[in-house]
């Protein structure tokens, strides 16, 4: 890349969109994810000041920019080689910053920031809510509608409403946007508190919510990890290394220990230590501690990897798939049954995701059956006659 003079000017910045566009192909320019329409309505028709700067070569600029539809910043300054800039902006309630290169070909990302807590004082938020009901038992209720007939559609408890249309890669959309919308809507989530062990004995502990029952003979159960093989933190990496783990369920009664080993440790840091959780070194097929606490876990041998390429970001690994086969469960005696097969859900009271920072129990359900094609639908007859009147129903409608 050949250095010399630069001059930056009449830089349009949309907040929302992802990459900046310029008035010049020699400056590339990314913005914060911070969305135009989450902004106040006070804030996107004021004027707010801000600077260019670098803190190197100590050049700085004065800019102006307008809140509104299209972001307009005017500005200029000589350059006599290649720079990393800062662009600061001052809109209340929010300092936007951004980070970018001149005569640079690609896009200097700025810091990943993660939100993992939504309230600014969450102990606050949280002493103003009703305490955990600790009597809550599990039970189970009749069907919302045990009266239901075949081809009658929702039940009463259905509401109406209109849908719109997503674009999962809509112009301007973050990817960070989807992962929003995924875990509040696929819901609830089961999480596997995983266990892993490092070829030299180091121990990590981890809950992911990208975690499901694929099959169960084999038993194989999927896990997603959000980075690449390369960029892997323990868990994967430990999991790539030893090929092999154990699978806790986690428990109403250690859900604040588990949570707490989402912890952003640095690597090599145990976080048993972090959540008090009690390791046991008996597992048979594997090498990995399984969490006592837990009512159920399962040994698990790494069966297959598969890293997925980012639509939004062409060239980056987005996630990996890990598959994982069962070779031999654990259960507390006093959850499973007789015959070995049927784990008590009053004793497992298991915990799942759902959006945001949430976790969701289990204390009520209901058991329907699955129908008979021939003996309760009444075979080709009667589904014929079920078919003619959802077929007048839809004209009606």
């Amino acid at each position: 890349m050949q250095e010399g003079p630069s001059v930056l000017t009449n830089v349009t910045v949309r907040p929302w969109a992802l990459p900046i566009v310029t008035s010049s192909s020699r400056l590339d320019a990314i913005s914060p994810d911070i969305h135009y329409r989450s902004l106040p309505a006070r804030s996107r028709v004021a004027q707010a000041k801000g600077f260019l700067s670098n803190p190197i070569i100590g050049q700085r600029t004065i800019v102006q920019i307008n809140i509104s539809e299209t972001q307009f910043l005017s500005t200029s300054m000589s350059l006599s080689r290649p720079t990393d800039f800062l662009l600061r902006l001052v809109v209340f309630p929010f300092t936007i910053t951004s980070r970018f290169s001149s005569l640079s070909q690609k896009p200097i990302m700025p810091p990943a920031v993660n939100n993992h807590n939504p309230h600014p004082d969450f102990k606050k938020v949280e002493a103003s809510r009703e305490d955990f009901d600790r009597n809550a038992k599990f039970h189970i209720t009749k069907t919302i509608n045990p009266s239901w007939k075949f081809g009658e559609g929702a039940n009463d408890t259905h509401t109406e409403g209109k849908h719109i249309s997503i674009d999962p890669y809509e112009p301007g959309r973050s990817a960070n946007f989807n992962y929003k919308l995924l875990i509040s809507s696929i819901i609830p989530r089961p999480i596997a508190f995983l266990s892993t062990r490092s070829a030299s004995g180091e121990t990590n502990l981890a809950p992911f919510s990208y975690f499901g029952l694929v099959n169960h003979d084999p038993p194989l159960f999927a896990v997603s990890f959000v980075c690449s093989v390369k960029s892997a933190k323990d868990s994967l990496r430990n999991l790539v290394e030893s090929k092999e783990c154990v699978i806790n369920i986690i428990s109403e009664g250690f859900v604040e220990a588990a949570n707490s080993c989402s912890v952003n440790a640095p690597a090599g840091a145990s976080e048993w230590a972090v959540s008090g959780l009690t390791p046991v070194m008996d597992c048979v097929d594997v090498k990995c501690a399984r969490a006592k606490e837990a009512v159920f876990a399962v040994e698990g041998k790494l069966e297959s990897v598969r890293e997925f390429e980012s639509k939004t970001t062409p060239g980056k690994i987005s996630s990996v798939l890990a598959v994982i086969e069962g070779t031999r469960f654990w259960v507390r005696e006093d959850a499973i049954n007789a015959e070995k097969n049927i784990v008590d859900p009053a004793v497992l009271r298991p915990m799942s995701r759902l959006g945001g920072i949430m976790y969701g129990r289990t204390t009520e359900a209901f058991e329907i059956t699955r129908p008979d094609f021939e003996k309760d639908i009444g075979g080709r007859e009667g589904y014929e006659a079920l078919a003619k009147a959802a077929d007048e129903k839809n004209k009606s409608s």
